[in-house]
């Protein structure tokens, strides 16, 4: 990704596809590697049996189920894509672009889908699934149909529709943010060189967060264990994303005016480089460690859902480190207690700011509920509360340590 990266910045490449090559460029490596090298479709938690693959005959109807259901749950997600002008329109970024992608790639889908579901289901352990289930009821097979396998299938599927999208629609632009960053200026700007270094944070965290949402495959061990069941963390996340962003601008959370928005410690400190620095300094750590947070899951990555419980990198030192430095960079970049207008601006901003945070808290614990359900985070939980940097220090600011 680095390599394509330089190219592009050399060649001056910094167009949509451009965008799309560069997480082709962090996924491939990682997909090599997961199955040359740590061999990630022989392990059991991928539910396939390599070994003994079923004949045809006894699979094929099973699999003609499932890709009735399968192109049942694609048919429900092109009709919400195609009655959401939201998805038609720049007003929530690159929205158009991502329509554009899904309208190539589905053809191709469609076609591949006829090829994978036979194949993949006579070396699954338990082909019956959710989207099977979900065939089976739409054919009306008289069989017993395990709904609540039918409701993750749905769930899991619309955290990818929902979530795929948003990403392909703001990959462009940071991609070509950055690309487009004037060198000359950056190195003699503190506040130039912070802002085009904490793009390129993002840049990283978004390839890898994009290629998460595509690379959902069984043979990869990728796939989505549990989608969340709980209406409140879906309710939590999606007031995150756009179009129900209550955090934009004129929402009923948006903290930012007066506020100069994430440029206003470089307003408020404008002409005072001993200051400018170090706070430059600190954002771009934190968003290194958000984007950290993202890389440390590769091809994994995805919200509101269980792929497998990680306890690397960031993770080892806190269970959100995500939501942590993210709520830091907002805090120390906008500072909402500084305002351009009264006292009252200020108190509002900051409330306001402290609500967006509370957000983020609940977004932690409605993942933790769902995670929860699994053994190895309850293990991972526990040893996090004996050894784990962050929550050792929020014991010791709070005296229980």
């Amino acid at each position: 990704m680095f390599a394509w990266v330089a190219v592009a910045r050399y060649v001056g490449m910094d167009g949509p596809y451009a965008a799309l090559v560069n997480i082709a460029a962090c996924a491939l490596p990682m997909v090599l590697w997961a199955v040359l090298v740590d061999k990630v479709h022989r392990r059991p938690s991928t539910g396939i049996d390599w070994s003994a693959p079923k004949p045809w005959r006894e699979t094929l109807d099973l699999s003609l189920t499932k890709l009735a259901g399968l192109w049942l749950t694609w048919a429900g997600i092109a009709l919400i894509y195609g009655t959401g002008r939201f998805y038609w329109t720049n007003q929530w970024g690159g929205f158009p672009f991502a329509m554009a992608c899904f309208g190539i790639a589905a053809p191709v889908l469609f076609i591949a889908s006829i090829v994978y579901i036979p194949w993949i289901d006579r070396r699954l352990e338990q082909p019956k699934d959710g989207c099977w289930a979900l065939g089976a009821w739409l054919m009306g097979l008289d069989e017993s149909i395990d709904r609540e396998a039918i409701f993750n299938h749905l769930r899991s599927w619309g955290v990818k529709a929902f979530f795929l999208a948003f990403m392909l629609a703001v990959v462009p632009p940071g991609f070509a943010g950055f690309i487009r960053g004037n060198v000359s200026e950056v190195l003699h700007n503190p506040v130039a060189l912070a802002n085009w270094l904490i793009g390129f944070m993002f840049v990283i965290d978004c390839a890898f967060a994009t290629a998460g949402y595509i690379l959902t495959f069984r043979p990869l061990d990728s796939h989505i264990r549990s989608a969340n069941p709980f209406a409140a963390a879906w309710m939590a996340a999606l007031i995150c994303y756009p179009p129900f962003t209550l955090m934009a601008d004129n929402g009923p959370l948006d903290y930012h005016p007066g506020t100069y928005g994430a440029d206003g410690w470089s307003t408020w400190f404008a002409g005072h480089p001993a200051i400018l620095t170090p706070i430059g300094v600190v954002l771009i750590g934190l968003t290194a460690i958000y984007a950290w947070a993202t890389v440390a899951f590769g091809f994994r990555f995805s919200n509101l859902t269980n792929r497998g419980i990680l306890t690397h990198g960031p993770y080892a030192f806190s269970r959100h480190p995500a939501y942590l430095s993210k709520n830091l960079f907002w805090w120390i970049s906008t500072i909402p207690f500084l305002t351009t207008g009264s006292f009252v601006d200020a108190a509002r901003a900051t409330i306001l700011m402290g609500m967006v945070s509370g957000v983020y808290y609940w977004r932690a614990k409605t993942e933790e509920r769902h995670l929860g359900m699994d053994p190895d985070y309850q293990v991972y939980t526990e040893w996090m509360a004996r050894n784990g940097a962050v929550p050792r220090f929020f014991g010791w600011v709070s005296g229980k340590r």
